[in-house]
């Protein structure tokens, strides 16, 4: 079976082509194709498959072979996939996910995809769509207490749920132990991603995140318009802002005309290979 190694700001993925290859059990072969000792190594697995409503379809799963409903990063990955494998022709294309159907515009060089705008659609703010067991709609600064000590939250969902938590210094503390522990809690009836943010400026946001099923990873690209949402709920910064985060940097932008968020960044191909 043929794979592709792509990765956005270093949130990386293996993509199989679904349209040749057949994947029988996706779950099992993203646990063994992520592990960064035996297999492949990466965040995960992402199908690139056909499509009755949209150009394509892309599934992903991760590192612990549970599925996600969409990567921010890894749909960038997807356009540049089809568009450098002559999948398709043209620049602006729509993919199916299981957080909805996604546009993406394109920028070409030398007939290859170096960047990708994604209309990632309006951010979902209800306690019982992101979801969240929470009495607050929008859910801002909810106090949330692990090992007897309160950590105020934002709650957003970019089609996946995320939690917020605005902080003076980011520490590795911050990311490893109480990210795990907030991934899990009760609040969280289908755990969440943890986003741990400092605001720079108005303009620029300092984030890390611990992923639901991946831990921590070098970027995420929900996660980031997650943050950059709540950071605007919160008043910290203005509508449009850059996010840095360990693997490179994302444009994160919440119109206030659409309500939509648009994530503009990188695509990479690593190498291709065998499996």
């Amino acid at each position: 079976m043929k794979f592709t190694k792509m990765h956005g700001c270093g949130n990386d993925y293996v993509y199989i082509n679904g349209f040749i290859e057949n994947v029988s059990d996706p779950e099992s072969l993203a646990i063994k194709m992520s592990d960064r000792h035996f297999g492949v190594g990466s965040d995960g697995i992402v199908l690139i498959l056909p499509s009755d409503t949209s150009d394509f379809r892309m599934r992903m799963f991760n590192a612990d072979g549970s599925e996600a409903e969409m990567c921010g990063n890894a749909i960038r990955c997807v356009g540049k996939y089809v568009y450098d494998n002559k999948m398709t022709e043209s620049k602006v294309i729509t993919v199916e996910t299981l957080a909805g159907m996604k546009k993406l515009e394109l920028t070409v060089e030398k007939d290859r995809v170096t960047y990708a705008k994604v209309d990632m659609g309006e951010p979902i703010l209800a306690p019982g769509k992101i979801p969240v067991v929470s009495t607050l709609e929008p859910v801002i600064g909810e106090l949330v207490v692990v090992d007897h000590q309160a950590y105020a939250l934002t709650c957003v969902s970019m089609g996946n749920p995320h939690a917020v938590a605005f902080v003076d210094e980011i520490t590795d503390s911050h990311v490893h132990e109480l990210g795990p522990k907030l991934e899990v809690h009760e609040k969280f009836p289908q755990k969440i991603n943890v986003e741990f943010a400092r605001i720079k400026d108005e303009d620029n946001i300092e984030m890390r995140v611990w992923e639901r099923g991946s831990g921590e990873t070098l970027a995420c690209g929900t996660g980031a318009c997650a943050t950059l949402v709540a950071a605007v709920l919160n008043g910290k910064t203005n509508r449009k802002a850059a996010v840095d985060l360990i693997g490179g940097q994302l444009i994160i932008e919440w119109d206030e005309a659409t309500n939509h968020v648009f994530m503009s960044g990188p695509a990479v191909t690593v190498f291709e290979g065998v499996w």
